[in-house]
């Protein structure tokens, strides 16, 4: 026998809290978008990253309207994507505040654009701004990749962010034959 929506999820009669919480239940990787605006280093959490397209090679983020990192991002017209490793949970806190020095104790070097690369990430693309589109509260953004990590930059574990906690992931296993499927 087939199980049927509650009828206010299925309606759409429910709350913002609510509706967070079960977008909880989708796991995602954490990044820090990062450039330079006035020759100082910005950047801001952000787990709303994914791969856009591969020709041409485009990836893509979300970020909340009311945020007052993204115009200087947005004017510098390039950025830097750092995806985090298992190891900087703190990395992430620090980025996400709106007060403070963010960069306060961050060791990173500098893209051939110029964009800083957050030390001991898993890996990071540097990119120009493609296209944006308002969406509710939130502007996606869409960018060109530019440059990237080497190929062996990846062997760190990524910081991963489930029902609204920090995980690790827990075991890997070779599930390349499923993906070609």
């Amino acid at each position: 026998m087939e199980k049927t929506l509650h009828p206010l999820a299925a309606r759409g009669e429910f709350s913002p809290l609510d509706f967070r919480a079960t977008l909880g239940h989708f796991a995602s990787g954490i990044t820090i978008v990062s450039g330079m605006h006035e020759g100082e280093p910005v950047g801001m959490t952000c787990q709303s990253f994914f791969s856009q397209s591969i020709d041409p090679p485009l990836v893509s983020f979300s970020v909340m309207e009311t945020s007052t990192t993204y115009p200087k991002l947005r004017a510098a017209g390039r950025f830097c994507v750092n995806v985090l490793s298992e190891s900087q949970q703190h990395v992430s806190a620090q980025f996400g505040r709106s007060s403070g020095d963010k960069w306060a104790g961050i060791q990173w070097r500098a893209t051939m654009g110029g964009n800083p690369v957050i030390n001991d990430t898993v890996m990071w693309v540097d990119c120009e701004l493609e296209d944006e589109l308002v969406a509710g509260d939130h502007i996606i953004v869409v960018a060109r990749v530019v440059e990237m990590s080497p190929m062996e930059h990846t062997a760190r574990e990524p910081l991963v962010f489930f029902r609204g906690a920090y995980r690790r992931l827990a075991e890997s296993f070779d599930n390349r034959a499923s993906l070609q499927a």
